[in-house]
């Protein structure tokens, strides 16, 4: 294989050309895009990447709304061997100022209506070039690349050159660039392909976002790799969903949405009587969802389960020769892929056991950026990474995730870790300390639940304290309830005892 042929949009490439006025993607607003516009807009974004001073391996920072020239764009940066960052539309100033200052990116692509407000912190950090892209396709990045070539050779990269940065929040507070190369993307798709049975008729439902690995490395790579039609939704709406449905045959969603699409009385098993395959990730499905799906659309939805550090991991079975779908269970390893869980000794245990879960693979990331001292912390010496994730297998190889050693929050499928909460909350005038937990919530999996202590003579209002931090991080990583309380239950070490704390708040969803 050429060093080319190692990019993985060459293998996208291979799939274009054959089909050159097929429709690959057809969106909510009725605007049809083929695989040949698709080969012909990216190389004149690679090219204008190029003339603008980007070279393979510098960084591209991405924070747009979802649009198809967005996805685009993304394969421009592959084609152009540039590192792609995407950043969650969510993320507020101050997540930005870091994020630019650790991936020092050559260019920023952003909202139109951002451009004024990030112009000054890009030029603060030394950003080069800064250029928007709206979710109508508007804005300065598309007539920049209007007078470049249509005509690009393809980037020659190794399999360990990286393709993207994704940044997930960490456990200290300060987030983690996860680095993903071509051969780790490359590898992934192949796999899903293969083990989710596309097949050569499939048109997937692409109702996810495009800043993280569910809607961008899983979703739209199975679609573009296969060739197949992708019904692109621009922000999800269950009517949509329902409206396509029909001509469809795969959906992936996050637990969220099909909770959603349950409230639907349209969803029914005619509506779905077209769709091959349902798939569900990034949070834990419930069994309730998982069994009353069965019952309203004579459907199995397929749980997977994967990380921004390893793309998918496992998979419930697709095919019914390989077995069965259990509700609960993330399914087997994929093929490739090793998954063990281990004792607090590092031996592995025997099923049925609770294990701190590691894996190994050509999947598996080559470790964060820029940080060695996380990447010796996060790696066994044998080179298994671990995940932070509790669970275990049963007798026939499932595995089910118990819970997460980090205490990781998963809300509508996004992360969100406590300390980086509570790093906010605590710089607030006059809270002294905080707590942030997780919740169940029937919507969204977890809700974001925040227990703070206020110094002494202070007055603390939870709903003047949540509009506060709302200003200052993710929406999603604001608290949906926040209690002031005299004090935060501790051991005898003084370490507080968050599992007090649900116990306490276990049921503060129940009405919603």
């Amino acid at each position: 294989m050429s060093t080319q042929e190692y990019n993985l949009y060459a293998h996208f490439q291979s799939v274009f050309r054959q089909h050159p006025e097929r429709v690959a993607i057809e969106s909510d607003s009725g605007e049809r895009t083929t695989f040949g516009e698709i080969d012909q807009i990216s190389a004149r974004m690679a090219n204008w990447l190029h003339a603008s001073g980007v070279k393979p391996g510098d960084r591209v920072m991405v924070q747009v709304e979802k649009s198809v020239p967005a996805l685009l764009f993304y394969l421009a940066c592959l084609r152009a061997g540039v590192v792609y960052v995407p950043l969650n539309t969510a993320y507020q100033a101050a997540e930005l100022a870091y994020f630019i200052a650790n991936a020092e990116p050559r260019v920023f692509v952003c909202d139109p209506a951002r451009e004024t407000a990030l112009r000054a912190i890009t030029e603060e950090q030394g950003v080069p070039t800064l250029v928007s892209l709206g979710a109508d396709g508007q804005g300065s990045l598309l007539a920049a690349v209007q007078t470049q070539s249509s005509e690009q050779a393809v980037c020659s990269v190794k399999p360990d050159d990286l393709a993207a940065i994704l940044y997930t929040s960490g456990t200290t507070g300060r987030s983690k660039g996860a680095q993903l190369t071509h051969g780790n993307l490359t590898s992934n798709v192949h796999v899903l392909l293969n083990h989710w049975d596309w097949q050569a008729d499939d048109v997937l439902i692409h109702a996810l976002p495009i800043f993280h690995v569910h809607g961008l490395f899983v979703a739209a790579h199975c679609a573009l790799l296969n060739g197949s039609k992708m019904l692109w939704i621009t922000k999800f709406q269950p009517a949509q969903v329902l409206a396509w449905l029909p001509q469809a045959t795969v959906f992936m969603g996050v637990p969220t949405l099909y909770v959603r699409l349950l409230q639907e009385a349209a969803l029914t098993p005619a509506a779905c009587s077209h769709m091959r395959l349902f798939i569900s990730g990034s949070a834990p499905l419930l069994t309730e969802t998982f069994v009353e799906w069965q019952a309203r659309t004579g459907h199995t939805i397929l749980e997977r389960y994967g990380m921004s550090e390893t793309i998918m991991l496992t998979s419930n079975p697709c095919r019914p020769a390989d077995g069965e779908r259990k509700g609960g269970t993330v399914g087997r390893p994929l093929p490739g892929v090793q998954v063990r869980c281990v004792d607090e000794q590092g031996a592995p245990c025997p099923a049925g056991d609770i294990g701190g879960i590691q894996v190994k693979g050509p999947n598996v990331f080559p470790g964060y950026w820029r940080m060695p001292e996380a990447n010796a912390k996060e790696f066994t010496a044998e080179g298994w990474f671990r995940t932070g994730d509790v669970g275990r297998f049963d007798a026939d190889g499932y595995i089910t995730i118990v819970g997460r050693s980090k205490d990781l929050i998963i809300t509508g499928g996004y992360n969100v870790y406590p300390a980086e909460v509570e790093g906010y909350l605590n710089d607030l005038p006059g809270v002294a300390e905080s707590a942030v937990i997780g919740c169940p919530h029937s919507d969204f999996g977890e809700g974001v639940v925040a227990v703070v202590v206020p110094q002494p003579g202070a007055s603390l209002n939870a709903e003047q304290l949540t509009q506060t931090i709302k200003s200052q991080i993710a929406a999603f990583k604001v608290p949906k309830r926040l209690f002031v309380v005299d004090e935060l239950p501790r051991n005898v070490m003084g370490k507080v005892q968050k599992n007090l704390l649900r116990d306490t708040y276990a049921k503060v969803f129940d009405a919603a």
